[in-house]
């Protein structure tokens, strides 16, 4: 017998398109139309629908129509993104690289578990719990699903080790694991320290605070602080950095927002560096509150800001949690530096052109010419000694420093996509670890002696092997870049992340250009 409900929606169905018109007419408030949309797409489109994609596909376009920083996270991306800024994750503790289909342990996180178990650079985990992973198609994701967990969760693995013919069986108990936002915290020259930082994450104001103390043990009086490609981070490690530049009560930025009134955020006293020569790098990729430091600090004349136009972004974040454990981050307010400059880059011809500013920079030779940037006189703003600085999109440097082309090469960007340089150097260490480390007991050691003609050798026999469309011409153009990339690789392997950023220091015209200024005669309104 045929149900009464299926003969209501049979009838439903047929006059439908009679219907349609009546029952969408009712719908007064616009908010209501997804719901209705919805309700079509489930009861009469021609195909099955996933109703969360769509909602989120919908979510996403709605906030696309904002701005280009207002965004949807669903929760996988919310909690990466937070990890990201928090400072640390639960996991294991390793540094890793996939290396012909195996996993390759790079260096043990210094303080996590795996070092505490004598887990060592160059050891190949060959098996995670009773399942091998050698020699198949993993990724990066793969191993994050593998190797992190809760805190105190215990992954078994078995890990192959150059020299041992049986593998070795590890119970790693799953701890914190620190994610440093500095990258590098090294002496430049006697007197010049230098400090990198990648993001503004929980983290940064303690890391700087401890990279500027052991440069201060070395010596160091100035400091260069790069921020070339830092994209940001929390507005509050920003003024936390410049609490240690500026004089108690200096305006550091200030926020603004349709429904949030003036905030001003001042320097609360205490600084580390307040007489220190200070140099800033920053480039096309430092962008939100990389633009509040330089800001400030070029507002307040409180030191050189060296390299290119900044990214231009100028208006801050919140996130918004849900239930489900997504989020909406939301643009709330902007922000504008002592002087008053509001650097936001200009969105109202779409969020795609937006993110192709920098491209088109490239194509109208900004990077290679200052000249190019076309800054009207009406975004023009004075420091606190009377100098001219503009607002508008982005930070303009004190001292600009031309993009270097020389190196560049179609032949370049295929050998880096290929990943030869970082497989190179990691066969490289691999075969010569032990000879390596006697020959080269310190960083010093190996930056002034070793010599990576072996390694070029050898990566133009990879290119060979590969069959890599690569001219000769273009091959030679790129050469000394590419062995300094070799022996920055092989550095970082025997001596961590910090002996990498020292030898590619040479090929950093930025570096080189902030060194230069600091030997020469200090501007007379920095003094």
């Amino acid at each position: 017998m045929i149900s009464m409900k299926r003969i209501t929606l049979a009838l439903i169905g047929l006059l439908m398109p009679v219907l349609s018109l009546p029952l969408c007419a009712q719908i007064n408030n616009p908010s209501e139309k997804l719901d209705g949309l919805l309700f079509f797409l489930e009861n009469y489109y021609l195909e099955k629908i996933d109703r969360e994609t769509l909602i989120e596909a919908a979510l996403e376009g709605l906030l696309n129509e904002l701005d280009p920083h207002s965004y949807y996270l669903p929760p996988r991306e919310l909690k990466a993104s937070e990890e990201a800024l928090s400072g640390n994750f639960e996991g294991i503790g390793v540094q890793f690289n996939i290396h012909n289909d195996t996993i390759m342990v790079v260096s043990p996180i210094s303080g996590g578990p795996s070092e505490r178990l004598g887990i060592r650079s160059g050891d190949r985990i060959i098996f995670i719990e009773d399942t091998l992973v050698a020699g198949k198609k993993i990724t990066n994701n793969d191993v994050f699903r593998w190797l992190r967990g809760k805190k105190g969760s215990i992954v078994n693995v078995k890990i192959m080790r150059p020299g041992l013919s049986d593998l070795l069986d590890f119970a790693i108990v799953r701890d914190k694991i620190p994610v440093f936002s500095m990258d590098a915290a090294f002496m430049l020259k006697p007197g010049v320290g230098y400090l990198k930082i990648n993001r503004f994450a929980e983290t940064t104001v303690d890391e700087f605070k401890e990279g500027w103390t052991k440069l201060k043990a070395l010596g160091a009086k100035d400091l260069i602080l790069d921020l070339q490609g830092n994209s940001g981070g929390y507005l509050m490690a920003a003024t936390g950095i410049l609490d240690h530049f500026l004089a108690k009560g200096k305006l550091q930025v200030y926020t603004q927002g349709l429904h949030s009134d003036r905030r001003d955020f001042k320097a609360s006293g205490n600084p580390m560096l307040l007489n220190n020569r200070l140099v800033v790098l920053v480039d096309e990729g430092s962008a939100s509150a990389s633009e509040i430091v330089a800001g400030a600090v070029q507002d307040h004349d409180r030191g050189l800001v060296v390299g290119r136009r900044t990214f231009g972004k100028g208006l801050v974040q919140n996130t918004f949690p849900m239930p489900d454990g997504s989020a909406f981050r939301l643009t709330t307010a902007r922000y504008f530096t002592p002087s008053g400059r509001f650097i936001q880059a200009p969105y109202n011809e779409g969020t795609e052109k937006y993110y192709k500013d920098l491209a088109s920079r490239f194509d109208k030779g900004e990077l290679t010419d200052s000249s190019k940037a076309q800054i009207p006189d009406s975004l023009a703003f004075k420091t606190s000694k009377g100098r001219t600085v503009y607002g508008g999109a982005g930070i303009m440097p004190d001292v600009f420093v031309p993009l270097d082309t020389s190196f560049f090469s179609v032949c370049l960007n295929r050998i880096t996509a290929a990943g030869l340089p970082y497989n190179v150097a990691l066969d490289y260490v691999d075969a010569h670890r032990a000879e390596l480390q006697s020959a080269y007991p310190s960083m010093d050691d190996f930056n002034s002696r070793f010599d990576a003609q072996p390694l070029w050798e050898t990566l133009l026999t990879e290119i060979e092997k590969r069959n890599l469309p690569c001219e000769t011409g273009d091959v030679n153009r790129s050469k000394v870049f590419l062995q300094t990339m070799l022996k920055a690789l092989v550095a970082q392997n025997l001596h961590g992340r910090d002996a990498f950023f020292k030898v590619m220091a040479s090929e950093n015209e930025s570096i080189q250009k902030a060194l230069e200024m600091l030997e020469g005669p200090w501007p007379e309104y920095l003094k």
